[in-house]
């Protein structure tokens, strides 16, 4: 290796985490890449740029470093940084369907996503079918029937968390000649590398667990094949939805502790959700660390661990789940998720409402938390309190 150059294949995690695309600025020395707060950038004669930088919305030096880093965590070939994880996607389908073409989405899809292909994209032609992927023989019936451009996959599912065996979908998948999308979100690249099973695409919100502080809004795409990445890069530049310097460069911050964080993270959910298993209020759990989780095997056999998100069902019904909502104190009610405080709500209500009266409708009973770093002891205590 040679000096100034990192081989990002021979680094741990942690380390790419900290250093890949993060060069020290070679004028100052800073060690933390600038915010390149520019709209535009002197050119020596016409077409003779510096770096290939002309206009911002195209690149942006502060964008680049983080999109050097993602595709290093996700063992991608090049990555692509949005405004928000919904624009990633939108310009991800739009890139690769035309009218006419077939995308399968899970059957239990996060609700945005869901609103995206029935609101927006159908009406341009672009069809879609849900099917449950933990069903893998209902997966190949379906994509043998209607022999879609994309499967477009979550795991863990936003928010009744199956898991979906990636390396048995990405074989369907190419099999029907079908690209596998993974949406990998709710895992983050620290527990789970949809690419290195087979997956061809990975989005992700960098909102939440990448950016992991509640205060910047960012989607991202990593791509296995360069061979997209053309065709990726002009989309997005032509309909503009990228993120701002300032943007790119909170999000990039938070991935220097992505895995510290999502070990507490992690810890601290499982604490949550075995005192939740044996409280008798509660219905059922779900969350793949329980040993009782359908998808649980899966889930060791491609995650590092088992995640920060714990979703439950109340044994009283949807008022008591509402109300339960309202009495927490440390676990904020609010949308979103992955950031280091702890969030509650109720998801038919909130994030899911666009599915409702769908077959992708989520229970009306059913609680999602989003477990932070805090204490855990105070957590499970306000959590107890709540429901009591």
């Amino acid at each position: 290796m040679s000096s100034g150059q990192l081989d990002n294949e021979k680094l741990g995690f942690e380390t790419r985490a900290i250093h890949a695309g993060q060069e020290p600025d070679p004028l100052t020395g800073a060690v933390v890449p600038p915010i390149y707060q520019t709209s535009t950038y002197k050119q020596d004669g016409i077409g003779g740029t510096r770096g290939g930088y002309e206009y911002s919305r195209t690149a942006n030096p502060t964008r680049t470093a983080l999109e050097e880093c993602l595709a290093a965590l996700e063992n991608g070939a090049r990555a692509f940084a949005f405004a928000s994880g919904m624009a990633a996607e939108d310009c991800l389908v739009r890139t690769l369907c035309r009218p006419g073409d077939r995308v399968l989405i899970p059957g239990d899809a996060y609700g945005g996503t869901f609103r995206l292909f029935d609101k927006v994209l159908q009406p341009w032609g672009i069809e879609h079918a849900p099917v449950r992927q933990t069903d893998l023989d209902a997966v190949d019936r379906a994509a043998a029937d209607l022999r879609p451009r994309i499967i477009w996959a979550e795991t863990p599912t936003n928010p009744l968390l199956a898991v979906v065996d990636i390396r048995a979908l990405a074989a369907i998948a190419h099999q029907h000649g079908a690209l596998l999308v993974v949406d990998n979100t709710f895992a983050s690249p620290y527990l789970q590398r949809p690419l290195d099973l087979g997956a061809d695409i990975v989005v992700h919100s960098t909102t939440k667990y990448l950016g992991g502080h509640s205060d910047v809004i960012g989607g991202a795409l990593v791509l296995k094949d360069p061979g997209h990445a053309h065709a990726l890069a002009f989309t997005q530049n032509a309909t503009g939805a990228v993120p701002g310097p300032f943007d790119a460069w909170l999000t990039l911050r938070g991935v220097k502790t992505l895995a510290v964080r999502m070990d507490r993270h992690c810890a601290n959910a499982a604490r949550v959700a075995a005192a939740l298993a044996g409280h008798p209020a509660v219905a059922s759990v779900l969350y793949p660390g329980l040993p009782g989780h359908p998808g649980h095997e899966i889930a060791r056999s491609q995650m590092r661990d088992f995640g920060g998100m714990v979703s439950f069902r109340l044994a009283a019904g949807e008022d008591r789940a509402v109300e339960v909502c309202a009495r927490t104190q440390l676990f904020t009610l609010g949308e979103s998720l992955g950031g280091v405080e702890s969030l509650i709500e109720h998801p038919a209500r909130m994030t899911h409402a666009s599915v409702a009266g769908s077959s992708l409708e989520v229970p009306p009973d059913l609680i999602r938390l989003s477990v932070g770093i805090e204490d855990a002891d105070d957590l499970l205590a306000d959590l107890l309190q709540a429901l009591e």
